[in-house]
């Protein structure tokens, strides 16, 4: 058969006929029509702060691109009218026959909910009832109201000590095992907090014996790619979704979940400049994709991106965590990480607390002036520094030889909680990733071994403050002499580090108080006689380490 073919002025006429007739053509021609949809049942109970999760199943599915061209949407609420909210879907099917939707109810009791796929002017409905039992879950991490410099846990109102580390690439590894066992390990050192990227890219020039291989790549493809492994030139399809990778991410997050361990998403970053366009639709569906499927996960906060001035505008920053906070129906905290801390959104609702990135080992000072710069405002929010050095990594910037050394951070987080700040420390990458002997990665991808220890020592300020209320105290260093940190609530707690060696004399408000050497270095516990005031003098500190005082008023 043969096919004719349309030239010159006759072809032209034809095209624009046709183009004049689509907007004529009714939206089921343009879009499709599937042939049915049905909606599947919530599996059983779910624990309130898991998620409930419906699909819809889409026969014959016919959108064009179901992550365009197909939406569903529903309204969950607990069945006397409370907790209302609105949640979005997303496609979980390369052709559209799977969608999914997931709410995350905060508290036990029978819920109700309506869901509706839609795609042109095609529409079907379901509905379901579910229950929500009280499976004694945390929920989000928030900031306390009544502390505001601190984290709570919603639902239970624990509060919540950020302990956190940089694992960047932890889903560049191919397989889940090595994913669980790098969450697994660091869960055990008392880490709580994971810093890792969805959409960064990285190269080989960073000065870390981390290589890419068959188990693992600093090329995460959240879109499909023709050239996945070029850095450069990747040939991201930014309309649709690698499907296995978003997978990954909720395996993943459910296994970190299941520990109390919080993931902050930090949606790009700068290195090799691929991104979808700033403020454009493709990056607007990107994020919309991430806060419509891991965004009924409890255990998340948002980070817009890593060195965010390098490749986006304050402005930019401004409008899309406006547009993250209004998007996600339970509003994790969201931060950005910024190279310099004059990039900070400080006094904007969606802005849920600071991400710093100073290198400098005067970092007590440094925080005490954030927390000064912070109440300026009026809008008083935690303050992290979440990136102030990775063992035995000595980038141009660093301080000088040796400031990257295990003690040094160590002592480094000790300046900044005594400060009332939280940070996020990088753990050596010197064991290497397909290089030997392949047992390591630290902070580019949260691998480690029982070689890597420095998270041990950070495990005794998880200790040191976990004994007393911490959230409770300010800084007060001027009630303490020998060049100490102070944090207070005078009159009932007075806890003191000494980066060198002892005695200090305290200021005490009138009363008696118990007190005890703590070793800062090894956990050791000492206790001492009862202190009164109003000036007490302690001994001389057990040994030339670093030590911490604790003491607190008895009643």
């Amino acid at each position: 058969m043969i096919t004719p073919r349309f030239t010159g002025t006759a072809h032209r006429h034809r095209i624009l006929k046709l183009l004049w007739l689509c907007p004529l053509m009714p939206a089921t021609l343009l879009l499709g029509e599937p042939r049915t949809v049905t909606f599947g049942k919530v599996a059983g109970d779910v624990d309130a702060y898991d998620y409930a999760e419906v699909a819809a199943n889409v026969e014959a599915p016919d959108a064009r691109n179901p992550f365009m061209d197909a939406a569903l949407s529903g309204s969950f609420a607990r069945s006397d009218g409370s907790e209302g909210r609105e949640v979005e879907g997303f496609c979980d099917s390369v052709d559209g026959s799977t969608l999914r939707i997931r709410f995350m109810p905060s508290r036990p009791g029978d819920y109700t909910y309506t869901v509706r796929y839609r795609q042109g002017s095609f529409e079907a409905k379901g509905s379901g009832t579910f229950r929500a039992l009280d499976g004694h879950r945390r929920g989000p991490i928030r900031v306390d109201p009544k502390y505001p410099w601190h984290f709570i846990w919603e639902g239970t109102g624990e509060h919540y000590f950020f302990n956190g580390t940089t694992a960047y690439f932890l889903l560049g590894w191919k397989d889940d095992r090595t994913i669980q066992y790098s969450i697994d390990r660091l869960h055990r050192l008392k880490v709580n907090r994971l810093r890792v990227t969805i959409a960064g890219r990285e190269n080989m020039f960073f000065g870390e014996p981390v290589m890419n291989g068959d188990n693992f790549t600093t090329f995460p493809t959240p879109w499909p790619a023709q050239r996945a492994d070029d850095e450069y030139h990747p040939g991201f399809d930014y309309t649709r979704f690698d499907l296995d990778y978003w997978r990954k991410w909720d395996r993943a997050l459910r296994f970190a979940r299941d520990r109390d361990m919080t993931v902050s998403l930090v949606l790009d970053m700068n290195d090799n400049q691929v991104h979808p366009a700033a403020g454009g639709e493709d990056e607007r569906r990107y994020i919309r994709y991430a806060v419509d499927r891991l965004g009924a996960f409890s255990n998340i906060t948002w980070d817009l991106g890593d060195d965010m001035e390098r490749y986006r505008s304050d402005a930019w920053v401004h409008e899309t965590g406006t547009l993250l906070e209004k998007w996600d129906p339970y509003r994790h905290l969201a931060t950005s990480h910024p190279v310099e801390d004059t990039h900070q959104d400080r006094t904007s609702d969606w802005f849920g607390f600071t991400s710093f990135q100073d290198w400098s080992r005067t970092q007590h000072a440094y925080i005490l002036k954030q927390r000064a710069l912070q109440q300026k405002t009026g809008r008083i929010i935690p303050q992290a520094n979440e990136e102030y050095g990775y063992e035995d990594h000595y980038p141009l910037w660093a301080p000088g030889p040796g400031s990257e050394s295990a003690d040094v951070l160590r002592r480094t987080a000790w300046d900044i909680y005594m400060a009332g700040g939280y940070q996020t420390a990088g753990e050596s990458c010197r064991r290497g990733t397909n290089i030997w002997p392949d047992t390591g990665g630290g902070w580019l991808n949260g691998r480690g071994d029982d070689t890597m220890t420095m998270f041990v020592g950070f495990g005794h300020i998880v200790d040191f403050f976990a004994s007393f209320d911490w959230w409770k105290t300010d800084p007060h260093d001027e009630l303490v002499t020998n060049g100490a940190y102070c944090l207070a609530r005078p009159g009932e707690i007075y806890a003191v580090y000494l980066p060198k060696e002892g005695p200090v004399t305290v200021r005490l408000e009138p009363g008696t108080y118990s007190a005890h050497w703590f070793g800062a270095n090894t956990g050791e516990t000492i206790p001492l006689a009862p202190a009164s005031g109003p000036a007490w003098t302690s001994p001389n500190s057990p040994d030339r380490q670093d030590w911490a005082l604790l003491l607190l008023r008895q009643r």
